[in-house]
């Protein structure tokens, strides 16, 4: 096994301190020494760090060196800004405030005023945060951009030069990474064999705006390449089903399409106690309306029960694993 790590660069910004390189992204990579199987790039989430898939907050392997073991190529990154990936506010303008321990417990332990949910067995340590492994999953915890277009335009251009550095990959991509996964899809789906969507950030459109988290492109805050294009997102007309526990953005028919995302396969990756799970249908029927295909995985379809959003921090992260490289072979390892 080797490993290594480099920074994917890019453009420059001057500063009152000098020239600066604009948004590096840090990428720590493995490589079995007979690596038979497509590389993988993981994506974490939230304001997070690529240690959400090194190691588990209890200290046993995370989703990279399991997948290193099983023969892929891993190359986790940090999303600019975040972790090893300096922030800048010099050049990424200000950031929005770090998410707290109230709102990380509601969305990855339990929220007692939230919607009911099955019971919540998989996680590592106390579900109230009363102990040291929330301690530590929190103590990774970092801001994001307050510029949320500026944030995925940024992630989609590193997440895009990072696959034409290492060739067509799988791409496995966990909440806020979702978006500049999609949109690094959208620009070269040739270089993406597949994108397990873990519980990416929505719904479609509506976002978390509570968090700052707007989504009018309907994945993400910057574009993606529609046909019909559309030049704005008020190009987009929407209408909103307000009839279930969360209202359902979709476009107005006849429907813009998304011919480049089309051709990724893409898994749509759900946990039965997380409260993600009442909006997981709603980007299969973004996905469906823009003629893209998608499968739902959804852990209890597979006998997994117990987990919640930070399935990939969760005791049985290697059992969740095996359902998504299953996925990969089911759609052709060998390409898309």
């Amino acid at each position: 096994m080797t490993r290594g790590s480099f920074w994917i660069t890019a453009d420059t910004a001057p500063t009152p301190a000098g020239t600066v390189l604009r948004a590096p992204m840090y990428v720590e990579w493995e490589r079995p020494d007979a690596a038979e199987r497509p590389p993988v790039v993981l994506v974490h989430g939230g304001g997070g760090q690529g240690t959400d898939y090194l190691v588990t907050p209890d200290g046993r392997p995370g989703w990279a060196p399991l997948l290193a073991a099983a023969g892929h190529p891993v190359y986790v990154v940090d999303r600019p800004g975040h972790g090893r990936s300096p922030y800048d506010p010099a050049v990424l303008g200000d950031p929005a405030p770090t998410w707290g321990s109230e709102a990380l417990r509601a969305i990855f332990l339990e929220d007692p005023a939230g919607p009911p949910l099955p019971p919540h067995t998989q996680w590592p340590g106390a579900l109230d945060a009363s102990d040291a492994v929330f301690e530590q999953f929190i103590a990774s915890q970092g801001p994001m951009m307050a510029d949320t277009a500026g944030m995925h335009e940024v992630e989609r251009d590193r997440l895009v030069a990072l696959l034409e550095k290492v060739g067509p990959a799988f791409v496995v991509a966990h909440s806020a990474g979702g978006p500049g996964a999609f949109l690094a899809a959208d620009t070269r789906p040739d270089l993406v064999l597949g994108l397990a969507a873990v519980e990416t950030i929505g719904p479609p459109f509506l976002g978390q705006p509570q968090a700052g988290i707007l989504l009018p492109w309907g994945l993400a805050a910057a574009p993606l390449a529609y046909d019909p294009p559309a030049e704005s997102p008020d190009d987009l007309r929407i209408a909103v089903d307000t009839s279930g526990p969360v209202p359902l953005a979709l476009q107005e028919e006849p429907a813009r399409r998304l011919p480049n995302l089309a051709r990724v396969p893409i898994a749509i990756v759900t946990a039965p106690a997380s409260p993600f799970r009442y909006f997981d249908g709603h980007l299969g029927a973004f996905l469906d309306q823009t003629g893209c295909s998608s499968t739902f995985l959804r852990l209890e379809d597979a006998g997994i029960l117990g987990n919640g959003h930070g399935m990939m921090l969760e005791l049985n992260n290697a059992e969740v694993l095996a359902v998504i490289t299953d996925w990969f072979a089911g759609v052709g390892e060998g390409g898309a």
